[in-house]
């Protein structure tokens, strides 16, 4: 019995979640790079959930709700999802107080 091997790494799903790490306090003009980082790895991968590590954002504002919009705004023009990972409960509760509870 033969097998073929297909090219690539054995085991690997390229369509399973991919992480981007948010690190640091994140500012209004740090958005559009995070965006820009987003589309990347969505190119790249074609992945369909991305997995946002915001663990960073320990004092979040304002500003950290408008980049956590924006990335979901950015993989849902890609056909793909963001899930928040190590999210700090002020970010969540910041979430939900401006009614963005389900983006977590």
């Amino acid at each position: 019995m033969s097998s073929v091997r297909r090219a690539g790494l054995p085991l690997v799903d390229v369509t399973g979640p991919i992480a981007l790490v948010v690190a640091g306090p994140v500012g209004r003009a740090d958005v559009p790079r995070l965006c820009a980082e987003l589309r990347a790895l969505l190119t790249s991968t074609g992945a369909s959930v991305v997995d946002c590590d915001v663990g960073a954002l320990t004092c979040p504002d304002l500003a950290a709700v408008e980049a956590v919009v924006r990335l979901r705004l950015t993989a849902r023009r890609h056909g793909s999802r963001v899930r928040l990972r190590n999210a700090a409960p002020a970010l969540v509760a910041l979430l939900e107080l401006v009614g963005l509870a389900d983006v977590s």
